[in-house]
């Protein structure tokens, strides 16, 4: 997620492996629900930034992957503890070597548009996906289906592919490897299903408009106006449309963080997310929760710059900021300084933390005093005179800047270096990130599931994700190795053994292992946070109490 999941105006997961629940997470008894019933079941939440897109090939962001969720279902839905529940799948069975899973769809499942959903759209979405023609930079999670990375490198065919609808409710698949979180994965906005006549017949215009997108979960969208707002209402349609209680979801979008309090207090929101001063406001009291993430922020240096391509450029840059500081000054909610790139609460898949097992890579305490002496060498190694005149990418919001500017401060004070701030907006920012168009990014990191694997694969050559080009046949292997590897201790070896490979080569400068800290009103029962990826599910969420 997309981010990512990038993002880095409080956007893109937990230490917990299962689900945070913002309020009430039980069921309400009948005398309640007939009480909730004569309330108005609206909710008003808050948008952190414009939706890129609500295409599910093209999406990348957990913005999207968040709307996605609550609009349209996978063939499972994780329940309360992160588990796959019953989706638009009723059942699946599992071969007994791990690689072919085959899906019995639900009956009467139906499209907003009143057509049938059925296994067809799924092998459509997941072969469209990895079209290279798609440019879909999660392709590489589709991928992991046999056949899919040749088709998705150009070297294959698209019937070769092993996602294949047998009959209208029955979808096979074939895996190249065995996943043990794949079934989990099918509730990820990247494996859900698209029409082909309705992607084929809005062409361009397709996950761009409110009716540009066709919807099969608990809600629609309603009204989609573009950098204000989006409206989502109940979707009759739903196969499961009795759990869903609220009528209408109403989204402003508020990039300044200071504006979203400010909405909160008013009354005009139910929820918002706290930075800083606010935190100490509201520290203590029933409306407050403090939820760790599995999210990463990191910088990203892009190696078309001369001085980047040396590894000791990038650990001065890394190492030339206090990140602890930086954690308590912009977040103050929780958030950490990094010791790696996969944060604390990541599973191991043996029931221990990954990055608490790797230890301290980063040392920075260490490491801080001789940052400026590294960046000198790290200079001459690189042929380059002096540190260039460059551009820091960050997100246009308040956070974002402030992120800027601390940073760019403490390379000035630490380095004696003097970069650029350039603030844009979170779309034209994973634009540029996509294209190469840019010199050092800030962003985050978010879990598309708990594994190590999703912060590690990014950065093999040619990644969708790898943004800044960076290539080391050595970290290509292990991934690879991990990736095949069927012995659940030898491959977390292997991914430990990635990840001191990506901190020694410092090809990203991770700088803080992300919290967030919310306030709701009390009123909001059964707001389901989730722990990566997908920040929360409303299906049942609902209205009791409101004055």
């Amino acid at each position: 997620m997309k981010a990512t999941k990038w993002l880095t105006v409080g956007l893109s997961v937990s230490m917990l492996a299962g689900v945070l629940a913002g309020c009430s997470s039980s069921e309400p008894s009948d005398g309640a629900d007939k009480e909730k019933q004569k309330e108005e079941q609206v909710l008003n939440l808050v948008l952190g930034d414009e939706l890129p897109t609500m295409d599910v090939s093209k999406a990348t962001d957990n913005l999207a992957f968040t709307l996605f969720s609550n609009v349209n279902e996978g063939l499972v839905r994780l329940d309360e503890n992160g588990k796959a529940d019953k989706g638009l799948a009723e059942s699946w069975e599992i071969s007994p070597d791990g690689l072919t899973y085959t899906f019995k769809l639900r009956d009467g499942i139906k499209w907003s548009n009143g057509e049938a959903v059925t296994a067809h759209d799924f092998e459509y979405s997941w072969k469209r996906t990895l079209n290279p023609d798609t440019g879909a930079q999660y392709a590489f999670m589709v991928a992991w289906v046999k056949g899919g990375q040749a088709y998705n490198d150009g070297k294959g065919k698209a019937e070769d592919v092993g996602v294949k609808a047998t009959d209208d409710k029955t979808l096979v698949v074939t895996l190249e490897n065995p996943l043990p979180f794949f079934i989990e994965q099918m509730a990820f906005p990247t494996f859900f299903a698209q029409n082909q006549k309705f992607v084929e017949a809005s062409g361009d215009k397709y996950g761009s408009e409110a009716d540009k997108v066709l919807y099969n979960g608990p809600f629609v969208m309603k009204d989609w106006t573009h950098e204000q707002s989006v409206t989502l209402v109940k979707n009759e349609n739903y196969w499961d449309k009795d759990k869903v209680k609220l009528t209408q979801v109403n989204y402003q979008i508020v990039k300044d963080s200071i504006a979203q309090v400010n909405l909160y207090e008013a009354g005009q929101v139910d929820r918002a997310q706290l930075m800083r001063d606010h935190v100490d406001n509201y520290k203590g009291k029933p409306e407050y929760v403090e939820q760790p993430e599995l999210a990463s922020g990191y910088l990203s240096y892009n190696q078309k710059v001369k001085a980047l391509q040396s590894a000791k450029v990038r650990q001065a840059l890394t190492w030339g900021v206090d990140w602890e500081a930086y954690a308590d000054v912009i977040y103050h909610n929780g958030s950490k300084p990094p010791t790696g790139f996969t944060p604390f609460g990541t599973s191991d898949g043996q029931g221990g933390d990954f990055a608490k097992n790797l230890g301290d890579l980063l040392k920075l305490k260490e490491n801080a005093p001789k940052a400026k002496e590294t960046l000198q060498a790290g200079l001459k190694e690189a042929g380059v005179d002096s540190f260039p005149k460059i551009k820091l990418m960050v997100d246009e919001g308040d956070i974002g800047r402030k992120s800027g500017e601390f940073i760019q401060e403490q390379w000035r004070t630490n380095l004696g270096i003097e970069v650029d701030i350039e603030p844009l907006p979170f779309k034209l920012r994973l634009k540029k990130q996509k294209e190469h168009t840019y010199d050092i990014s800030l962003g985050v990191w978010i879990a598309d599931y708990n594994d190590p694997m999703t912060f590690l694969d990014l950065f093999t050559t040619g990644g969708g994700i790898n943004y800044g080009n960076w290539s080391n046949a050595q970290y290509d292997k292990l991934i690879a190795d991990a990736k095949s590897e069927p012995d659940p201790k030898k491959r977390i070896s292997i991914l430990q053994d990635a990840e001191k490979l990506l901190l020694e080569e410092m090809p990203i400068g991770p700088n803080n292992f992300r919290a967030r800290a919310y306030v709701t009103q009390p009123y909001v029962k059964n707001f389901v946070k989730r722990p990566f990826a997908i920040e929360y599910d409303l299906k049942e969420t609902y209205i009791e109490g409101k004055k």
